[in-house]
Order: C-alpha cells, then sequence, then structure tokens
C-alpha cells in the first residue's frame, strides 16, 4: 500500500473553512495569520474577524488574560491587520487597555469581563482612560 502526504496548502479553500470553523477564533488567528497567502486570506474572512473574545477560560467558568505573549502578539500585529472589520470585542479587564488602544472604526459592541464595581465606575466615567494621558 502507498502512503500519500497531503499537507494543509493541499486543501482546497472550502475544505479548510468547514475545518476552520470548528476550531476557536483567537487560536485561530494567533497561529494561522502570516504563515502564507492562502491562510492569511482564509482568516482575515469577517466570519473570523468580526468577533474576538480576547480571553481565556476555564471548564469552571474562570475567565484570565491572553499570555503576554500572545497579547503582544495581538496588539502589535493581528489587531492592527483586522480593525477595520472587529465589530465585537470581549476583553479581560486588565488586557483592556492595551486592547483598546487601537482604532477600530465599526465596532459597536464591547464586552468586559472581570470588572470590580469599583473599576467599572472609573471605566464608565473616563476617570480610567483619563488618567493614562
Amino acid at each position: 500500500m502507498e502512503y500519500s502526504s497531503i499537507q494543509l496548502n493541499d486543501l482546497s479553500d472550502e475544505i479548510l473553512l468547514i475545518i476552520f470553523k470548528n476550531l476557536n477564533n483567537i487560536d485561530l488567528l494567533y497561529s494561522l495569520i502570516g504563515v502564507n497567502k492562502q491562510l492569511n486570506n482564509i482568516v482575515h474572512d469577517s466570519m473570523f474577524t468580526s468577533s474576538l473574545t480576547l480571553f481565556n477560560h476555564s471548564s469552571y467558568n474562570n475567565i484570565y488574560p491572553l499570555s503576554d505573549l500572545m497579547l503582544d502578539r495581538f496588539c502589535f500585529q493581528i489587531l492592527p491587520s483586522i480593525h477595520h472589520k472587529i465589530k465585537w470585542i470581549d476583553v479581560e479587564v486588565s488586557s483592556m487597555k492595551r486592547i483598546l488602544s487601537a482604532n477600530y472604526p465599526i465596532l459597536s459592541g464591547l464586552g468586559i469581563y472581570n470588572i470590580e464595581k469599583d473599576t467599572d465606575l472609573d471605566i464608565f466615567t473616563g476617570k480610567i482612560f483619563l488618567s493614562q494621558f
């Protein structure tokens, strides 16, 4: 019996879309943006970029921020390349400043997680953002 070797690049865009729809958008973007032209075009599609959850969560519904390495790549490479396609972002409060420092021209929704009562008042009155500048 002869064995054949098929690589990810050998699959059609349609098959890749079927596979990618079943994966986590954040992991997909983190792993495939910049790999090659075909994958870059696919993962830049609005089905993967319009709504992002930029934090991790455990099976016990605990929410925790992305690692510094992941957050750096998102803030410096990934988000700048897709910022004009993002309609909704869910963020963990400790990484919110970094993520929201970019311009998102069509952003219409923001979810903030792990927020404390005192912090939410400062955010919504502008005290947190004003004190940074």
